[in-house]
Protein backbone atom coordinates (compact mmCIF):
# COMPACT_ATOMS: atom_id res chain seq x y z
CA UNK A 1 0.00 0.00 0.00
CA UNK A 2 0.96 3.34 -1.23
CA UNK A 3 0.94 6.88 0.15
CA UNK A 4 -1.96 7.75 -1.97
CA UNK A 5 -3.67 4.19 -0.81
CA UNK A 6 -3.22 5.47 2.78
CA UNK A 7 -4.35 9.00 2.28
CA UNK A 8 -7.70 7.43 0.31
CA UNK A 9 -8.41 5.19 3.28
CA UNK A 10 -8.41 7.70 5.55
CA UNK A 11 -10.96 9.93 3.06
CA UNK A 12 -13.06 6.97 2.72
CA UNK A 13 -13.14 6.35 6.59
CA UNK A 14 -13.91 9.86 7.73
CA UNK A 15 -16.72 9.25 4.73
CA UNK A 16 -18.12 6.92 6.72
CA UNK A 17 -18.10 8.28 9.97
CA UNK A 18 -21.58 9.65 9.70
CA UNK A 19 -23.38 6.17 9.10
CA UNK A 20 -21.48 4.60 12.18
CA UNK A 21 -23.48 4.62 15.14
CA UNK A 22 -23.12 6.79 17.89
CA UNK A 23 -22.67 4.20 20.55
CA UNK A 24 -19.94 2.53 18.12
CA UNK A 25 -16.49 4.14 19.65
CA UNK A 26 -14.09 5.29 17.29
CA UNK A 27 -11.37 3.12 16.89
CA UNK A 28 -8.02 4.91 17.72
CA UNK A 29 -5.71 2.02 17.02
CA UNK A 30 -6.66 2.29 13.58
CA UNK A 31 -6.36 5.52 13.29
CA UNK A 32 -2.89 5.46 14.71
CA UNK A 33 -1.70 2.64 12.97
CA UNK A 34 -2.73 4.63 9.56
CA UNK A 35 -0.88 7.76 10.53
CA UNK A 36 2.21 5.50 11.30
CA UNK A 37 2.06 4.26 8.14
CA UNK A 38 1.75 7.65 6.16
CA UNK A 39 5.04 9.07 8.63
CA UNK A 40 6.76 6.07 7.39
CA UNK A 41 6.18 6.59 3.95
CA UNK A 42 7.20 10.27 4.05
CA UNK A 43 10.26 9.72 6.13
CA UNK A 44 11.18 6.87 3.69
CA UNK A 45 10.20 9.25 0.68
CA UNK A 46 12.32 11.92 2.28
CA UNK A 47 15.52 9.58 2.88
CA UNK A 48 15.52 7.96 -0.41
CA UNK A 49 15.43 11.87 -1.74
CA UNK A 50 18.34 12.89 -0.38
CA UNK A 51 20.33 10.30 -1.24
CA UNK A 52 21.32 8.91 2.58
CA UNK A 53 20.83 5.33 3.82
CA UNK A 54 19.65 3.97 6.78
CA UNK A 55 22.38 3.42 8.05
CA UNK A 56 23.14 7.11 7.71
CA UNK A 57 19.69 7.66 9.78
CA UNK A 58 20.75 5.47 12.54
CA UNK A 59 24.06 6.50 13.07
CA UNK A 60 22.97 10.21 13.56
CA UNK A 61 20.14 9.15 15.79
CA UNK A 62 22.05 6.56 17.99
CA UNK A 63 19.48 4.10 17.18
CA UNK A 64 19.53 0.75 15.64
CA UNK A 65 19.35 0.31 11.53
CA UNK A 66 15.96 -2.05 12.46
CA UNK A 67 14.68 0.92 14.70
CA UNK A 68 14.81 3.10 11.35
CA UNK A 69 13.37 0.36 9.60
CA UNK A 70 10.09 0.16 11.70
CA UNK A 71 9.53 3.77 11.33
CA UNK A 72 9.40 3.53 7.77
CA UNK A 73 7.30 0.21 7.85
CA UNK A 74 4.92 2.33 10.13
CA UNK A 75 5.23 -0.42 13.40
CA UNK A 76 6.84 2.40 15.22
CA UNK A 77 7.30 6.36 15.04
CA UNK A 78 9.64 8.44 16.47
CA UNK A 79 9.68 11.51 18.62
CA UNK A 80 9.67 14.70 17.81
CA UNK A 81 13.05 15.67 18.49
CA UNK A 82 14.13 12.67 16.26
CA UNK A 83 11.97 14.24 13.79
CA UNK A 84 13.68 17.32 14.14
CA UNK A 85 17.00 16.08 13.74
CA UNK A 86 15.68 14.01 10.99
CA UNK A 87 14.62 17.04 9.06
CA UNK A 88 17.98 18.99 9.52
CA UNK A 89 19.70 16.24 7.79
CA UNK A 90 17.36 15.23 5.31
CA UNK A 91 16.97 18.97 3.99
CA UNK A 92 13.04 19.05 4.59
CA UNK A 93 10.83 20.85 6.74
CA UNK A 94 10.03 18.98 9.54
CA UNK A 95 6.24 19.17 8.84
CA UNK A 96 6.89 17.44 6.05
CA UNK A 97 6.57 14.23 8.42
CA UNK A 98 3.02 15.23 9.18
CA UNK A 99 1.88 16.79 5.30
CA UNK A 100 0.60 15.29 2.63
CA UNK A 101 3.44 15.55 -0.25
CA UNK A 102 6.42 13.67 -0.56
CA UNK A 103 10.16 15.19 -0.94
CA UNK A 104 10.29 13.22 -4.43
CA UNK A 105 7.42 15.59 -5.71
CA UNK A 106 8.86 18.69 -5.04
CA UNK A 107 12.24 17.47 -5.77
CA UNK A 108 11.26 15.89 -8.82
CA UNK A 109 13.74 15.73 -11.61
CA UNK A 110 16.54 16.90 -9.48
CA UNK A 111 19.18 13.92 -10.39
CA UNK A 112 18.29 14.01 -13.91
CA UNK A 113 18.80 17.71 -14.25
CA UNK A 114 22.55 18.24 -12.37
CA UNK A 115 24.70 17.19 -15.83
CA UNK A 116 22.56 19.65 -17.25
CA UNK A 117 22.80 22.45 -14.49
CA UNK A 118 26.74 21.90 -14.15
CA UNK A 119 27.05 22.30 -18.19
CA UNK A 120 25.05 25.87 -17.78
CA UNK A 121 26.86 27.40 -14.80
CA UNK A 122 29.95 26.90 -16.15
CA UNK A 123 28.87 28.12 -19.39
CA UNK A 124 28.04 31.06 -17.14
CA UNK A 125 30.93 31.33 -15.44
CA UNK A 126 32.97 31.48 -18.54
CA UNK A 127 30.95 34.29 -20.07
CA UNK A 128 31.73 36.10 -16.49
CA UNK A 129 35.03 35.14 -16.72
CA UNK A 130 35.23 37.00 -20.50
CA UNK A 131 33.33 40.04 -19.14
CA UNK A 132 35.76 40.14 -16.00
CA UNK A 133 38.69 40.31 -18.74
CA UNK A 134 37.01 42.82 -20.86
CA UNK A 135 36.49 45.26 -18.54
CA UNK A 136 40.22 45.36 -17.30
CA UNK A 137 41.10 45.57 -20.65
CA UNK A 138 43.57 42.66 -20.67
CA UNK A 139 43.80 40.04 -23.27
CA UNK A 140 44.76 36.39 -22.63
CA UNK A 141 48.57 36.91 -23.09
CA UNK A 142 48.56 39.20 -20.30
CA UNK A 143 46.37 36.98 -18.11
CA UNK A 144 48.61 33.83 -18.73
CA UNK A 145 51.44 36.03 -17.65
CA UNK A 146 49.77 37.04 -14.01
CA UNK A 147 47.82 33.73 -13.44
CA UNK A 148 50.50 30.99 -14.70
CA UNK A 149 47.74 29.28 -17.40
CA UNK A 150 48.26 28.71 -20.69
CA UNK A 151 46.32 30.94 -23.30
CA UNK A 152 44.64 28.16 -24.68
CA UNK A 153 43.32 27.20 -20.94
CA UNK A 154 42.28 30.45 -20.39
CA UNK A 155 40.59 30.52 -23.42
CA UNK A 156 38.71 26.76 -22.79
CA UNK A 157 37.71 28.48 -19.12
CA UNK A 158 35.69 31.49 -20.99
CA UNK A 159 34.03 29.15 -22.89
CA UNK A 160 32.32 26.87 -20.87
CA UNK A 161 34.38 24.15 -22.39
CA UNK A 162 36.82 23.22 -19.61
CA UNK A 163 35.39 23.96 -15.55
CA UNK A 164 38.37 26.35 -13.64
CA UNK A 165 39.12 24.90 -10.60
CA UNK A 166 38.88 26.47 -7.87
CA UNK A 167 42.09 27.66 -7.15
CA UNK A 168 42.49 28.88 -10.03
CA UNK A 169 39.14 30.57 -10.36
CA UNK A 170 40.14 32.56 -7.14
CA UNK A 171 43.53 33.68 -8.43
CA UNK A 172 41.62 34.83 -11.83
CA UNK A 173 39.16 36.30 -9.52
CA UNK A 174 42.18 38.40 -8.10
CA UNK A 175 43.47 39.05 -11.24
CA UNK A 176 39.89 40.95 -11.76
CA UNK A 177 39.44 42.29 -9.05
CA UNK A 178 36.08 40.13 -8.82
CA UNK A 179 34.81 38.57 -4.98
CA UNK A 180 33.82 35.33 -5.03
CA UNK A 181 30.30 35.87 -4.92
CA UNK A 182 30.51 37.47 -8.70
CA UNK A 183 30.47 33.94 -9.68
CA UNK A 184 28.10 32.81 -7.82
CA UNK A 185 24.44 31.88 -9.00
CA UNK A 186 21.99 34.12 -7.68
CA UNK A 187 18.41 32.53 -9.27
CA UNK A 188 16.78 29.44 -9.41
CA UNK A 189 15.88 27.15 -6.68
CA UNK A 190 19.72 26.17 -5.84
CA UNK A 191 21.21 30.40 -5.71
CA UNK A 192 18.05 30.88 -3.74
CA UNK A 193 19.38 28.83 -1.29
CA UNK A 194 22.47 29.54 -1.14
CA UNK A 195 21.86 33.32 -0.74
CA UNK A 196 19.59 32.56 2.25
CA UNK A 197 22.58 30.22 3.62
CA UNK A 198 25.40 32.75 3.46
CA UNK A 199 22.25 35.54 4.87
CA UNK A 200 21.98 33.39 7.71
CA UNK A 201 25.36 32.80 8.35
CA UNK A 202 25.83 36.77 8.05
CA UNK A 203 22.79 37.21 10.47
CA UNK A 204 24.46 34.60 12.88
CA UNK A 205 27.46 36.48 13.50
CA UNK A 206 25.86 39.44 14.89
CA UNK A 207 25.55 40.28 18.27
CA UNK A 208 23.00 38.87 20.16
CA UNK A 209 20.88 41.90 21.65
CA UNK A 210 21.10 43.05 17.78
CA UNK A 211 19.83 39.36 16.55
CA UNK A 212 17.15 39.60 19.06
CA UNK A 213 15.45 42.92 18.44
CA UNK A 214 15.66 41.97 14.08
CA UNK A 215 13.95 38.56 15.20
CA UNK A 216 11.07 40.73 16.90
CA UNK A 217 8.44 40.50 14.81
CA UNK A 218 7.14 44.22 16.87
CA UNK A 219 10.78 45.86 15.55
CA UNK A 220 9.95 45.21 11.91
CA UNK A 221 8.90 49.01 11.52
CA UNK A 222 12.04 49.99 12.99
CA UNK A 223 13.98 47.78 10.58
CA UNK A 224 12.01 49.33 7.58
CA UNK A 225 13.34 53.03 8.69
CA UNK A 226 16.46 51.42 8.66
CA UNK A 227 16.73 50.50 5.43
CA UNK A 228 14.90 53.77 3.96
CA UNK A 229 17.40 55.96 6.31
CA UNK A 230 20.41 53.51 4.38
CA UNK A 231 19.29 54.83 1.42
CA UNK A 232 19.28 58.45 1.65
CA UNK A 233 21.35 60.63 0.11
CA UNK A 234 23.94 61.43 2.39
CA UNK A 235 22.65 65.36 2.36
CA UNK A 236 19.03 64.49 2.78
CA UNK A 237 19.95 61.86 5.69
CA UNK A 238 22.38 64.69 6.99
CA UNK A 239 18.64 66.76 7.26
CA UNK A 240 16.99 63.88 8.89
CA UNK A 241 19.62 64.11 11.10
CA UNK A 242 19.57 67.49 12.24
CA UNK A 243 15.39 67.58 12.28
CA UNK A 244 15.68 65.13 14.96
CA UNK A 245 18.44 66.87 16.82
CA UNK A 246 16.03 69.96 16.81
CA UNK A 247 12.94 67.53 18.06
CA UNK A 248 15.12 66.16 21.11
CA UNK A 249 16.27 69.71 21.92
Amino acid sequence: MDFKDFAAKMKEKKGQSADIPAEMPYDFAEAYRLRAKMMGVLLCDARTSAARTVEDCARLLHVSVEQIQGWEFGDDSPSLPQLELLAYYLDVPVSHFWGIQTATITRAGGEAIQPEYISLRNRMIGALLHQARDEMKLDLAQVSEQAGIAPNILESYELGDVPPPMPVLLTLADIYRKSVPYFLETSGQIGELLMMREAWKHFMSLPEDVRAFAANPLNVGFIHIAVLLSQMPADRLRQVGASILDITM
